[in-house]
């Protein structure tokens, strides 16, 4: 875990609120989810369109953010077909609150 790069990733508003959003992803993106393959839906995930549909940015602002918060370690995803799929890393998010407690 690099916090330096989980904090550049956080330092944008919509950033953040995708993060929040996959927190609840049945709440956020409820008439999504009801369409989920069987092999996302056991693992958790949210579509690339989406998220963009709800963050009202273009595709390439939205895969651009999604970029950098998995290289960051707070996103994993999962591709079925041609679609990606996104989730929180919670094993990172973990981390970040152990480090924040003991650091900070």
């Amino acid at each position: 875990m690099k916090p330096i790069d989980i904090f550049k990733a956080l330092s944008n508003e919509t950033r953040l609120n995708i993060l929040e959003w996959l927190k609840e992803p049945e709440k956020h993106f409820k008439d999504q989810q009801a369409h989920l393959p069987k092999e996302v839906s056991s693992r958790g995930g949210v579509c690339v369109g989406d998220i963009q549909e709800k963050a009202q940015l273009s595709q390439s602002t939205v895969s651009s953010y999604l970029s950098m918060m998995q290289k960051a370690g707070l996103l994993e995803s999962i591709r079925h077909g041609q679609w990606t799929y996104y989730r929180r890393n919670e094993e990172t998010l973990q981390e970040l609150s152990s480090f924040l407690r003991k650091k900070l």
